[in-house]
């Protein structure tokens, strides 16, 4: 998704990741309308089916990057040996298996994004949704992301719906919407050729 600051972007991803419920119409996550979930069903299917990326990593500063991606599995009712052992299969999969036990200030931006990206991915969610993940990195750490992300997408089989302000990652997306004041304004499968990246028309 892109779009200028304000179009609605950021709400949008809340909305759809049971966040925020909308005022009218429907999201339906693997056939269901999660909208008719009472508090406890929308918290259990974020705990679950959703996994979420920031620009902002929010990782737990007293936690090591393994204690950070065990917590979304503990928090379901997971063991800690169970928890561990997944924590340390993702994070090898994003390339940190030599820092497990590092904590968040220990590690450079793009590691910690990576954990994050690990810790959205603990409990297998069906979607992951990510909030201009590369808006705090370098270009180089935001290209790493971006083939991070891909890779995980191709591997894992799972849907990245990304709100971004950098081209480079829409470029690369299988759909681009163009958000503007809170409506779409455009569509394009594959391409950003006819959109405008956020820049007011």
């Amino acid at each position: 998704m892109v779009g200028a600051s304000g179009a609605g972007k950021s709400t949008l991803l809340h909305i759809l990741g049971a966040l925020d419920r909308p005022t009218s119409g429907e999201v339906l996550l693997e056939g269901s309308a999660i909208s008719k979930l009472s508090d406890r069903g929308l918290a259990e299917l974020r705990s679950r089916r959703v996994g979420f990326v920031f620009q902002f990593h929010h990782l737990l500063p007293e936690f090591s990057a393994l204690e950070n991606v065990m917590l979304p599995r503990m928090v379901i009712g997971e063991s800690k040996s169970g928890a561990e052992r997944a924590a340390r299969a993702v994070l090898e999969e994003v390339g940190l298996g030599e820092r497990l036990h590092h904590r968040p200030a220990e590690l450079s931006g793009g590691e910690q994004q990576r954990v994050a990206v690990a810790r959205a991915l603990a409990n297998e969610p069906a979607v992951v949704l990510a909030d201009e993940p590369s808006g705090n990195l370098d270009r180089e750490n935001a290209r790493r992301l971006q083939d991070l992300l891909w890779s995980l997408r191709d591997a894992r089989g799972r849907t990245f719906v990304i709100a971004t302000h950098d081209a480079s990652i829409a470029r690369r997306a299988d759909r681009v919407l163009e958000l503007a004041d809170g409506v779409v304004a455009a569509v394009a499968p594959g391409s950003i050729h006819d959109l405008s990246m956020g820049e007011k028309r």
